[in-house]
């Protein structure tokens, strides 16, 4: 894992979940460490070879054993809410109630037939006691009585083969609830041993680290601010170049520096996101060069950084982007945004508090380009009253233009763009991007020099 996947992974946090992002005010500022290494830890660039593999290994491990865990527990779950719910198997429960249903069934046929019976009774009574009553009258009477005694047998016959139907029923049923209780408690003692081997693996992560010596963390600072500029429109199955530049604003040399970049189609509304799979970069293939790489290369947006070398005090490097639109991408609204880090020889290193986004339309061919907006200046950073920690409100420009904006923590949003999810996503995912990027790279461990 790298962190290219943590920045996407953490974007299409941002997409689906805006709100939470946009109300997380200084949790953004001041990331805390995490109490274990995992997650963060297979992050470490400066991990190699068998090192690398054996923490590969270990962070697989303690993943597979966290969802062995939280796949036993929904299971568990799952069983209980059958029990409650009398979810017993489909046979079992429509076997039962076919059962209720015959035994019902057989009361109702059982009682016309002792109705019939009665009333041939009195009417074979009541003719035998007419003297008027002729012999072929009395042979009729005593027929239909002893009609009707025979579907009272009968009706008696079914009525107590239905009973034994719905016995047999019952116990399966009950037999069924039984196993599912048992299922239970025997889920509760695979998820006991489970969490068992989770302790195990989260032990053997941090034992590997022990075993690393001291490390220090990584930093948020301003050491690295970016600036990201390109078109207002990009039409359908057509390439366009974005123009990034990286400044080294620290008062020391950086000794590697490299950019993240994620660009995303946005739908018209929230509910037309899918959150398990936003997938929301799939229309797009972005490539790069520098002066020092002048030769384009590919951004895998699961994998990749920009690579930018050193960058001396002052100094900065100008990239140049091409993103793709693929042919069978919608119309509608894109946003791109980056962010930056560096580590040096001695140690130190960080991930930028800022980032900067660019919006555009995404057009079909043969499209009338809308006019160009009137250039307006990116609303200058203010001190947030946002508590407890202090840190600067956020503002959008309009779309092409570029945008240096640290972490909202309880500003106002602009609201720019004609959807409305453009300016929330902007912000969202912008805040997502350093909030992923800060969660690896402020939690992330570096060997203390001795």
């Amino acid at each position: 894992m790298k962190i290219r996947r943590i920045l996407a992974t953490a974007v299409a946090a941002a997409v689906t979940t805006p709100v939470v992002l946009l109300s997380a005010g200084p949790a953004f500022a001041d990331t805390p460490k995490p109490a274990t290494s995992k997650g963060a830890a297979a992050q470490q660039d400066d991990l190699d070879g068998p090192d690398f593999e054996e923490l590969e290994r270990l962070e697989a491990a303690y993943a597979a054993a966290e969802q062995k865990v939280e796949d036993l527990k929904a299971e568990r779950e799952q069983v209980k809410n059958d029990l409650l719910a009398g979810n017993l198997g489909k046979e079992v429960v429509e076997e039962l109630a076919a059962a209720e249903k015959a035994v019902a069934d057989a009361k109702t046929a059982r009682t016309a037939a002792e109705a019939v019976l009665t009333a041939a009774k009195e009417a074979l009574t009541a003719i035998e006691a007419d003297a008027a009553a002729t012999p072929e009258q009395k042979t009729a009477a005593a027929e239909a009585v002893t009609t009707a005694e025979a579907e009272v047998a009968e009706a008696v016959t079914a009525a107590t083969a239905a009973d034994e139907r719905l016995a047999r029923a019952t116990t399966a049923w009950n037999n069924a609830r039984v196993a599912l209780a048992q299922k239970g408690s025997l889920l509760a003692e695979d998820i006991k041993a489970a969490e068992q081997e989770l302790a195990a693996a989260e032990a053997a992560v941090d034992a590997f680290w022990e075993d690393k010596g001291d490390f220090e963390e990584c930093v948020e600072d301003g050491a690295v601010r970016s600036t990201l500029t390109g078109p207002k429109t990009i039409t359908i199955g057509s390439s366009a170049n974005f123009s990034l530049t990286v400044k080294n604003t620290s008062d020391r040399d950086l000794d590697s520096v490299r950019s993240y970049l994620f660009a995303a189609q946005l739908p018209e509304s929230w509910e037309d996101i899918d959150e398990e799979h936003p997938d929301l970069d799939r229309y797009f293939d972005i490539e790069w060069k520098t002066a020092a790489n002048p030769k384009w290369t590919e951004l895998d947006f699961q994998d990749d950084a920009i690579e930018l070398g050193a960058i001396g005090k002052g100094g900065k490097v100008d990239v140049t982007l091409r993103l793709t639109v693929d042919e069978d991408a919608p119309a509608g609204e894109g946003i791109a945004f980056t962010t930056g880090e560096y580590e040096n020889e001695d140690g130190s290193c960080g991930i930028s508090e800022q980032y900067a986004e660019v919006e555009f339309d995404i057009v079909e061919p043969g499209a009338e380009p809308e006019p160009e907006p009137e250039e307006t200046a990116s609303p200058s950073p203010s001190p947030s009253t946002s508590a407890p920690a202090p840190a600067a409100t956020s503002g959008h420009t309009p779309q092409g233009g570029s945008s240096h904006i640290p972490v909202a923590t309880g500003g106002e949003l602009a609201a720019t763009g004609s959807s409305d999810v453009l300016p929330q996503v902007a912000a969202a995912a912008g805040a997502a991007l350093v909030l992923g990027a800060g969660a690896v790279f402020v939690a992330r461990r570096r060997k203390v020099n001795a």
